[in-house]
């Protein structure tokens, strides 16, 4: 018996990494950040990646968000040399033979505005032509690109009124009020500029905390179905509560029909948006169980993600936060609340010395289970010196679920980062699930899934009635539920495309309940395929 054991470890500590860093030949990327010795708070703060198919050809394009270069000190006004092309945002082409061209300039994407420093960025088609746009956050005034189906962008910020002000975030497309149109909902951190930073340090210089500066109130845009939007925060009630947005998430966690949305806040109490269907947001964290951890303090939230990792058919919700923390882990027990359960599903002891920012719950095994992928490292960059126990650069998490308890596996890469966004998406269409983090001061990693034998479907949706994105929709796969968004994880957008792993079965039932109302059945469809579903124009 004792044999068998022993047997038993050694094939699982030699066993074969679901993910593995592979370098893609054109794909470049670095994220300057430009820390300096004032530590101003946005160094440490971006940047968002995404994963798009911008010209149609089937193939996931990639976009970076980068940051900018600050002086030390910072010379009024703020001008981040956004011109100089080290600090692009940049739009990366994938190639029929998967490798990658760097197609920022010509796609229109390289002018960000010299006062923006970026931060995050959404993906959603606004419009419903069937291209998709890009919305982009900044410290400074954001920016919505309009994709012209030409393979260029057009920013039309200012027609669609969108650029906000001050310290954006993550932001992410979503139909609040089910009229086919997506709208905006855009975190914001705090009230803070570069002339008002502070060092927080003793001995040593260090970024302050969150609680040295004010909170603030996120932005909700509603799309008025002619290239502007209008911001609605205040008569929605989202601007009734303020706080320290950084995540964003959206799902239907009460199975109304409509769109609630999540946002993860730094040291404070999260919050819970309930749509109530008329187009106001009751703000329901503090009651519903899903503000506070098990033992009634708030967490430090950064990255977020809203979907159901227990196959229950309802979304649960997973906070990452930085360390003497434990990743929140909220439960959605299916009566408008939720209970912590991150002692349970195995959270709590993966997490309580590390940082996490952009996070994932995907089947990277295809076994029918969601899996956990949290980019991580220490939000200060100096950590060492004020706590020898923590550490700046910090190993990237991957677990399995087993059962709903996650049990943590070689991620692909023994690398230490300062890793912030994450994006998922099946970047060669072989069925499984890749992941494209960004990394402070360093280069984007791609962990390309190696495969394996078991089954998989892979569903596109296109709204006819609905979004044409069919952003909104609960769609369930043999037993499986995954609801259609491209936001979540922290600063970045993930494929639209929605991945269901098999395991042994070779054929679904695929149930649809898309935004406009309408519910769509499809019976015996055959696994290991790229399908496209198409709402009815009635029921």
């Amino acid at each position: 018996m004792l044999k068998t054991a022993i047997v038993v470890l050694l094939s699982a500590a030699v066993a074969t990494p679901v993910l593995e860093v592979r370098p893609q030949s054109g794909l470049d990327f670095t994220l300057r950040n430009s820390p300096t010795p004032q530590k101003y708070l946005i160094e440490t703060m971006p940047g968002g990646a995404a994963l798009l198919d911008y010209n149609n050809d089937g193939l996931l394009d990639i976009f970076f968000v980068n940051g900018g270069r600050i002086t030390s000190p910072i010379q009024v006004p703020d001008n981040f040399d956004r011109h100089d092309p080290l600090y692009w945002n940049r739009l990366y082409r994938q190639n029929k033979d998967g490798s990658f061209t760097d197609v920022t300039q010509q796609a229109g994407l390289a002018n960000v505005g010299d006062g923006n420093y970026g931060m995050g960025v959404a993906v959603g088609d606004y419009d419903n032509d069937g291209y998709p746009d890009l919305f982009v956050t900044n410290y400074g005034k954001n920016i919505l690109y309009h994709n012209n189906g030409d393979g260029t962008f057009t920013d039309v910020t200012a027609k669609a009124g969108v650029a906000g002000g001050g310290w954006s975030v993550s932001v992410g497309f979503f139909d609040y009020d089910n009229d086919g149109k997506l709208d905006l909902f855009v975190t914001r951190y705090m009230e803070w500029d570069t002339q008002h930073s502070k060092d927080c340090g003793g001995d040593f210089h260090t970024y302050c905390p969150p609680g040295e500066f004010p909170r603030t109130t996120n932005i909700l845009y509603h799309n008025r179905g002619d290239g502007t939007f209008e911001d609605v925060s205040v008569r929605s009630g989202i601007a009734a509560k303020k706080g320290r947005g950084l995540g964003v998430a959206f799902a239907d966690y009460d199975g109304d029909g409509f769109t609630d949305i999540y946002v993860s806040n730094d040291g404070m109490q999260q919050h819970l948006w309930h749509n109530r269907g008329d187009g106001t947001f009751t703000e329901v964290g503090l009651e519903s169980g899903a503000g506070l951890n098990v033992d009634g303090g708030p967490l430090s939230g950064m990255g977020v993600v809203f979907q159901d990792y227990d196959n229950d058919g309802r979304p649960d919700v997973l906070v990452t936060t930085l360390p003497r923390q434990t990743y929140g882990v909220f439960h959605n027990d299916g009566d408008g609340s939720f209970s912590d359960r991150g002692r349970e599903t195995g959270v709590a002891m993966l997490s309580g010395v590390t940082s996490g920012w952009g996070v994932g719950l995907e089947d990277f095994d295809n076994d029918g289970q969601k899996d956990l992928f949290v980019a991580q490292g220490h939000v200060l960059d100096n950590v060492e010196k004020i706590d020898p126990s923590l550490h700046y650069l910090e190993p990237t998490l991957l677990a399995l679920n087993r059962n709903s308890r996650f049990e943590s596996v070689n991620p692909g890469t023994d690398a230490l980062t300062a890793s912030r966004g994450a994006a998922f998406g099946d970047l060669n269409n072989d069925g499984w699930i890749d992941v494209v983090t960004t990394v402070l001061g360093g280069h984007a990693q791609v962990l390309m899934n190696r495969g394996g034998s078991s089954h998989w479907l892979t569903i596109t949706l296109r709204g006819t009635r609905s979004n044409r994105d069919g952003l909104g929709a609960r769609v369930r796969v043999n037993g499986q539920t995954r609801f259609a968004t491209t936001a979540g994880s922290y600063l970045s957008a993930s494929d639209k495309r929605l991945h269901f792993g098999l395991g042994a079965a070779g054929t679904a039932k695929i149930e649809v309940a898309w935004p406009s109302g309408i519910h769509q059945t499809l019976n015996d469809v055959h696994a290991d395929q790229f399908l496209e579903v198409v709402e009815p124009e009635k029921q």
